[in-house]
């Protein structure tokens, strides 16, 4: 580990920013801008698709992609963030797996609140098992808000009779929307992204009124994991969330169901994003495209490329 690499990544996030609540066009933009420092590996093709009825991206690597799919939810608290601002975490997941992944651009809040986005991440999910894709051979992953929308999804299929993806990868996931975990206060000032503050302001505009206290909108401490597929979440130490990632994997391994939990030392939320600038960014991705290579298991053919 280098911690002139870290001590550098903090220092970039921690540059002034507006003081007080941003409007959601403020918050989009910066998101975005800040996102697009991120490295997209060499090595893919990407282009548009539509996924259960929303517009999504596919991501492919430059050769013929082995078969087997990767449905990957981009982070932003569900009010910003798109498939092009995760592109630097699906590119890598793609480039490392071999695996082909469909980003789904879900509905936001505050114009789309709660469920919008667990209904949007259901019906890509049921659009690729209803095109012949076998549940075997499909993931789930996600950054921090899209960590979240894996286990919301997973509840949601599982609601509806659904079969469970092979596996869930979750990087720095939001999974408790009541903000009750330990690392909210004591990882305070110590998270550079994020304020208990702005976590609520964002989450205000999601929850529109609604309680969070639900398994859809608080699986760490709320939701029912029996049946649950094997799961891989990490997280770093500085970061005010957490406690949401350890309560989960606690959950889960009551719960029965196979969990690692990976956590890096003096790193921020959504770490991995770094890749290419902090050597632990490039390790936990390593580690995670060796979980979904070891669970993703396909019976047909290599995917065509796209044209």
């Amino acid at each position: 580990m280098s911690r002139q690499q870290r001590a550098e990544i903090d220092a970039m996030v921690r540059r002034p920013r507006p003081e007080g609540p941003r409007s959601v066009e403020e918050l989009r933009a910066g998101f975005r801008a800040m996102m697009g420092e991120m490295i997209v590996p060499a090595g893919i093709r990407t282009r548009t698709a539509t996924l259960g009825g929303r517009p999504a991206v596919l991501v492919e690597p430059a050769g013929t992609p082995k078969a087997g799919t990767i449905l990957y939810f981009h982070g932003g608290s569900y009010v910003v963030g798109s498939p092009e601002t995760a592109m630097s975490l699906t590119g890598n997941l793609v480039t490392r797996t071999g695996f082909r992944a469909f980003s789904v651009d879900y509905r936001l809040a505050p114009e789309h609140p709660f469920p919008a986005a667990i209904e949007d991440g259901l019906s890509a999910y049921r659009a690729l098992l209803d095109s012949g894709e076998d549940p075997s051979a499909i993931a789930f992953a996600g950054d921090s808000a899209g960590g979240g929308l894996t286990a919301a999804t997973c509840l949601a299929a599982r609601g509806a009779a659904l079969p469970m993806p092979a596996a869930i990868v979750a990087f720095s996931p939001g999974l408790d929307m009541a903000r009750t975990g330990g690392s909210m206060d004591n990882k305070a000032g110590i998270d550079p992204f994020f304020t208990r503050e702005g976590l609520e302001h964002t989450g205000a505009m999601y929850l529109a009124g609604q309680d969070p206290h639900q398994p859809m909108l608080s699986p760490a401490t709320h939701a029912d994991l029996t049946g649950f597929p094997p799961m891989l979440l990490q997280a770093g130490t500085n970061e005010i969330l957490l406690d949401d990632s350890t309560r989960m994997a606690t959950r889960a391994r009551e719960a029965g169901v196979d969990v690692v939990l990976d956590i890096t030392a003096d790193v921020p939320h959504v770490f991995q994003a770094f890749a290419g600038v902090l050597d632990e960014a490039d390790e936990a991705l390593e580690r995670a495209a060796l979980f979904l290579s070891q669970r993703i298991r396909t019976k047909g053919t290599a995917h065509t490329p796209a044209s």
